[in-house]
């Protein structure tokens, strides 16, 4: 070719760059030799590797039922034998290229071989070992090309070219390299601070003696901890000064001030939530605009309820405030309600409420505490005598619940078993007369 490009120049520089080192290497007697290091050092790896690893398997695995913190250290640790074979492998090789530079002076094809099991090494981790899809993704597509780079020794060109790549933004300006390293660093530096949160949350969550509000607050404030110290050790790393975001920020909080009024207000709405409790995770509510449901989750700016019919409904944190809230619940405390039902004229009526406090007492949900079944007389109506009897419970009587249509079967039973009738509906009917054409059939 004549006048060819550039880049193909570069690549027969180098393919005749490889060439001479392979030649080299084929025809150096301290090259054999080091080859022959390297299949001796590959060799031993395999054999401690299989005495090894079934000692570092017992060794690390716990009992299944230990569950502490010890017990989940050794098991991470055991998910990293994969590791041993190309790791010893590595080291094998290092001492042998220590041996052959002090006996040859060069250790190229032994480092060569170095880097290749150090390559493996990485090929299994991410193969392996890595089970989280960002870990994976970023092991495939920037821990081991970064290894391959470092095998063949063209790390340091390849860095050399992204930093010389500058990328205009304005008034601004950054090269490739910065821009990989933020992209990466952020990446597993959230990645990281959302595993913190996740840990703190499911310890925060096992505190029983802890209130519910009291639990969730702690849950905001260390994801807010976590988070904030994830973006501030982003931002050293990056070398981006904090000063310099004096004036992002003034800019936001003129936001907050003005677009985003409703935003702050149901922020600390949640916060105010938090720190009284009046209305927590487990909680059956009922607003004044109608909503009514089990709250489900609190996020930073609403509360999401369930209703029984399985819909939701995401209501603002500053309603709770700012609005008149109905708590039935309130994390399992007791809530009284009644079954009304009747009886005839005939029936003792003294004898009606021992009967039923009995019967409604054998439900196996109704407590003795605060206060135990109450039947009442409540009226003396046209049709019978009508009564109501009270009860309390753990819950709301509806969806899974059926704590009233519980108590009305055990007041029908009881009162069957008693012989106490349920009466109909009465009407008693006057007439002055019959008409003369009834009078005068009755007459025939």
């Amino acid at each position: 070719m004549e006048n060819p490009p550039e880049i193909v120049l570069q690549a027969m520089d180098y393919a005749r760059q490889g060439w001479d080192l392979a030649q080299g290497w084929l025809l150096s007697p301290a090259a054999w030799s080091q080859f022959a290091i390297l299949i001796a050092a590959y060799l031993l790896a395999v054999l401690v590797s299989r005495k090894l690893r079934p000692f570092i398997i017992r060794l690390l695995t716990p009992p299944e039922e230990q569950e502490h913190v010890i017990a989940q250290a050794r098991r991470f640790v055991l998910l990293l034998v994969p590791l041993v074979l190309p790791l010893l492998a590595y080291a094998f090789t290092g001492i042998g290229e220590s041996v052959t530079r002090s006996i040859f002076g060069s250790g190229e094809v032994i480092a060569f071989g170095k880097r290749v099991f150090l390559f493996l090494a990485v090929r299994v981790l991410v193969r392996d070992i890595l089970k989280e899809p960002f870990l994976r993704l970023l092991g495939r597509y920037v821990l081991m090309p970064v290894a391959a780079l470092y095998t063949v020794g063209a790390l340091e060109a390849v860095t050399a070219a992204l930093r010389s790549t500058v990328v205009p933004l304005g008034n601004m300006s950054f090269d490739l390299l910065w821009l990989i390293q933020g992209i990466v660093a952020g990446g597993i530096i959230f990645w990281f601070g959302r595993w913190s949160n996740d840990q703190s949350t499911t310890y925060l969550s096992r505190q029983e003696e802890m209130r519910p509000a009291t639990r969730q607050l702690a849950a905001k404030a260390a994801e807010i901890t976590i988070f904030g110290a994830a973006f501030l050790i982003l931002m050293n790393f990056m070398g981006i000064s904090l000063t310099s975001l004096a004036v992002l920020g003034g800019a936001i909080g003129v936001g907050l001030g003005f677009g985003l009024q409703k935003i702050a207000a149901n922020f600390i709405s949640g916060v105010i939530l938090l720190l009284e409790g009046q209305a927590t995770v487990g909680d059956y509510v009922e607003l004044d605009g109608g909503e009514a449901g089990t709250i489900i989750r609190t996020t930073a700016r609403a509360m999401i309820l369930e209703t029984f019919d399985g819909r939701w409904i995401v209501v603002p944190n500053e309603d709770f405030i700012t609005t008149r809230v109905v708590n039935y619940s309130d994390q399992g405390s007791a809530n009284r309600f009644e079954a009304a039902f009747s009886v005839s004229y005939d029936t003792d009526i003294n004898l009606v409420p021992s009967i039923i406090e009995a019967a409604v007492a054998k439900h196996p949900d109704v407590l003795g505490a605060p206060q135990p079944p109450d039947c009442e007389l409540r009226c003396f109506a046209d049709s019978g005598v009508e009564f109501a009897v009270e009860f309390w419970v753990n819950g709301l009587d509806d969806g899974k619940n059926k704590y009233t249509s519980d108590v009305l079967f055990l007041i029908w039973n009881a009162l069957k078993e008693h012989n106490i009738e349920i009466p109909f509906p009465q009407r008693v009917l006057h007439h002055k007369g019959l008409p003369e054409s009834v009078t005068r059939m009755q007459d025939t």
